[in-house]
């Protein structure tokens, strides 16, 4: 039985040695110090032995199964050991090689335009206001000298959800909204940016869905001349220094008198081209001063307090500042178009 012990230490330790992966290593630990194993089984032949033999062949056995668990020990460290070099050496990274670009996010062009303007404004004291897309009747057209049978209320073909509910038109109820909220004291100066909806074929310059930022100052001793100035800090910063600006009497229901607002040519230099429609002039946003009506409404004194608004479609300022010839393209997600005006690409 001695021998027998010898000869399993030396078989297993041969093994041990000749493994090349802990897989085969661990095979070996089970296949010799199992339960199922020959060390088990020399064991189980004790019980045939003499009182005297068994506790000097116990020893022999707690011995062996030593010698043999040491030497798989010492063989699995090496492996592992091995094991973490290798998978250093496959992973390791070449730190002289190009890196690969990333990819990220950019601002939509429409974003730009609104974020540029709304800088412009919040630097000239102004304060950004928002308010709700679904909106009353009330705030869109009747606070805003729009009663209900008002023809001018055609300008405007709605989404109505209930009799008195409705999709907005304008950003023009932030302003009544606004107002009221002041109580009929001054002063107000504030930007609406929002979207807006008209039920409009849409087309190369029409969408059911657009965007709309719209101006409002009230206080006392406004004048025309106030929003003229205004106006053309804002067409010199969005359009170039040299652009000029001309005002031509218009209508609009909630301003009197009104204007709408043309800026020079840049691409004729105000000669006249296709553009322009060979006039020189492209129209960009109407503006008035504030009805008295609509400040009355509003709470506000119209013999104290005075003020003026303006309105623009930040799509149709993009398209002349970029270029742009079909409004669809901003809202169709085109990656091709988008790119255009990454920084990144």
């Amino acid at each position: 039985m001695q021998e027998r012990l010898k000869e399993l230490q030396e078989e297993a330790i041969e093994k041990v040695e000749q493994s090349s992966s802990l897989k085969e290593l661990n095979d070996i630990r089970v296949a010799y110090l199992g339960k199922k194993g020959p060390i088990t089984e020399v064991l189980r032949g004790m019980g045939k032995l003499s009182a005297e033999e068994r506790p000097v062949m116990g020893a022999l056995v707690n011995e062996v199964r030593e010698t043999i668990a040491a030497k798989i020990e010492v063989k699995q460290k090496g492996l592992e050991e091995a094991a973490v070099l290798e998978k250093l050496a496959s992973e390791s990274i070449d730190v002289t090689l190009p890196g690969s670009p990333v990819k990220v996010g950019n601002h939509h062009p429409l974003t730009r335009i609104i974020e540029e303007i709304e800088d412009l404004f919040i630097g000239m004291g102004y304060q950004v206001a928002e308010g709700p897309e679904v909106e009353q009747d009330y705030y869109n057209f009747e606070a805003l000298n729009l009663p209900k049978g008002h023809p001018a209320r055609d300008m405007q073909d709605s989404f109505y959800i209930t009799d008195e509910i409705l999709l907005r038109t304008h950003t023009s109820p932030v302003q009544a909204r606004t107002m009221e909220k002041h109580e009929g004291k001054g002063p107000i100066k504030i930007i609406c940016p929002g979207k807006v909806y008209r039920r409009d074929n849409d087309d190369a310059t029409h969408s059911h869905q657009f965007m709309q930022i719209e101006g409002l100052v009230v206080g006392e001793n406004i004048r025309m001349s106030d929003l003229k100035g205004t106006l053309e800090v804002f067409a010199k910063k969005m359009f170039g220094e040299d652009r000029e600006i001309r005002l031509r009497p218009s209508f609009f229901p909630f301003t009197e008198p009104s204007v709408e607002m043309d800026i020079s040519c840049k691409i004729c230099g105000g000669h006249g081209c296709n553009v322009c429609k060979k006039t020189g002039w492209i129209e960009i946003l109407g503006a008035g001063m504030v009805h008295p009506n609509v400040l009355e409404m509003a709470g506000y004194d119209s013999k104290k307090y005075t003020g003026f608004a303006f309105g623009m479609g930040p799509e149709r300022i993009a398209m002349l500042k970029y270029g742009v010839d079909d409004i669809r393209h901003f809202y169709t997600n085109d990656v091709r178009f988008l790119k255009q005006f990454s920084k990144h690409e």
